[in-house]
């Protein structure tokens, strides 16, 4: 009898030890899944922010120096644009940080002292953004032009430096700095080698470039848009032609900056290097590898191209240099490998896209400037504007998921860090349910400022009326 009650009770304890661990990687998934899912929407948002400011201030100088009121209700429209992706970057930013505490309150406890100075510049920074916001919605005609000219500057500069900021805290995650590991504990301290920490500069660079990239194609894309339905020509032509400047501006220098952090990735992080690339076996002399489909248990690539060299001079500027694979790692270091190697070569396919479309926007600039008007030209802006974003997305599934498994590489793995509270997965429920109301509320505001231009906004059309709107 005492026998049959010891194994009933061995029985209990193993299928409750399964539950509970069947729990947490429910709550673990959940949590992942919701920060996930709030990165992918702020980011959008956060790099609009970025960018957006600057079209705005360069409309505005060519309104100034030219006189043209086209420009001018240019400038205005573009800058009610950038006030509702202002309040609505404000929501998801704050959500972000509410993500930070509730759902990863470990990784806050210990990190939160050593990586809080660029949150803290970063809450400066987007005050300053907001107040610069409220002078130049406001300001015409009551403040001196070019005051009124540099506060929409102002915008811009806060804005980047707000992205900056937020990038150099996630690259703390990727190249921990300032402290001391011992024996469990975070010492001595240095909140600026922290935030100057060697993968800042790559990623910031980087994330910038790809901000404007993306952000100036999309905008392109709907000006585009407009003028091949023949709606107010004018003032289109002029919204894409800055729109489209920016966008190339960050399509060509997108190449370097790219180089730039993959050289960084090779020499901090090589696993996430060998995952981005399917790398399993450690060779000089590597192969750069285009598609294919990795298989983690065979350490395979099948069909897949592969250009010789390559990857060896992308990592360390030298064709025979030499690469470590992924089995030179311990198996359970290794990152979702599909996951990263797929998202990689999204972002670098879309990014190559991007970047002959800016070839070709050069070509037509200089020597062809009747395919500025043509209707392909035109439609393949259209056709390019989720591009930049797309490959935006995929190039943060790659700096983040790469860094699995851990959350700050190398000292802390994300599983650790995650909430014990129960039923999180209701919080994601309803963080993506604010997420999608906020999206659906930007892209009715935004339909609503179009449709609003022969109104409000060119002068040049017979409907111009802005009587009312009080800029």
């Amino acid at each position: 009898m005492t026998i049959v009650l010891a194994n009933h009770n061995r029985n209990f304890e193993i299928k409750t030890n399964f539950t509970i661990k069947i729990n947490l990687m429910d709550d673990f998934m959940a949590a992942r899944s919701q920060m996930a899912m709030s990165l992918g929407f702020h980011i959008i948002f956060a790099c609009v922010g970025m960018v957006m400011p600057f079209l705005m201030a360069f409309s505005h100088y060519k309104y100034l120096t030219t006189q043209d009121e086209v420009y001018k209700g240019l400038t205005i429209a573009w800058s009610k644009g950038v006030a509702i992706l202002f309040a609505t970057g404000a929501v998801s930013g704050t959500m972000l940080s509410f993500d930070l505490g509730l759902l990863w309150p470990k990784f806050m406890e210990h990190a939160g002292p050593i990586f809080g100075m660029p949150f803290s510049l970063e809450g400066t920074a987007f005050f300053i953004e907001a107040i610069a916001i409220g002078f130049f919605l406001y300001g015409w005609e009551k403040f001196n032009k070019w005051f009124h000219w540099f506060c929409g500057v102002v915008v811009g500069v806060s804005g980047l430096a707000s992205g900056i900021l937020v990038v150099a805290a996630n690259a703390w995650m990727n190249s921990p700095a300032g402290f001391d590991y011992i024996n469990g504990e975070y010492l001595n301290i240095d909140p600026i080698k922290a935030m100057f920490n060697e993968a800042w500069f790559p990623q910031a660079f980087h994330m910038t470039v790809a901000a404007f990239a993306a952000t100036g194609f999309a905008v392109a894309g709907i000006h585009a848009l407009m003028i091949l339905k023949k709606k107010n020509i004018t003032f289109h032509t002029k919204a894409f032609r800055i729109a489209a400047g920016f966008a190339i501006i960050g399509a060509l220098l997108a190449p370097i900056s790219g180089d730039v952090a993959a050289k960084s990735v090779s020499k901090r992080q090589p696993i996430k290097l060998a995952a981005m690339e399917a790398h399993f076996e450690t060779e000089k002399g590597a192969s750069f590898v285009i598609g294919g489909i990795p298989d983690e248990e065979t350490a395979e690539v099948k069909y897949a191209i592969k250009i010789p060299k390559v990857l060896s001079f992308l990592a360390d500027g030298d064709f025979n240099s030499e690469v470590k694979g992924l089995k030179d790692f311990p198996r359970d270091e290794w990152p979702p490998v599909a996951v990263v190697h797929y998202a990689f070569q999204i972002m670098i396919f879309f990014g190559m896209v991007m970047l002959g479309i800016g070839v070709l926007y050069l070509i037509a600039s200089f020597w062809k400037k009747e395919w500025l008007t043509k209707s392909w030209f035109l439609k393949m802006f259209v056709v390019a504007i989720p591009f930049g974003y797309i490959a935006l997305e995929a190039g943060w599934t790659v700096t983040e998921v790469g860094r699995q498994p851990w959350i700050i590489y190398g000292i802390m793995r994300t599983v650790d860090a995650v909430t014990p509270m129960p039923g999180i997965q209701y919080s994601f429920y309803f963080f993506t349910l604010v997420f999608l109301s906020l999206s659906l509320i930007i892209v009715f505001l935004l339909l609503r400022q179009i449709k609003m231009v022969p109104k409000l906004y060119d002068p040049t059309d017979p409907n111009y009326n802005p009587k009312g709107d009080k800029h």
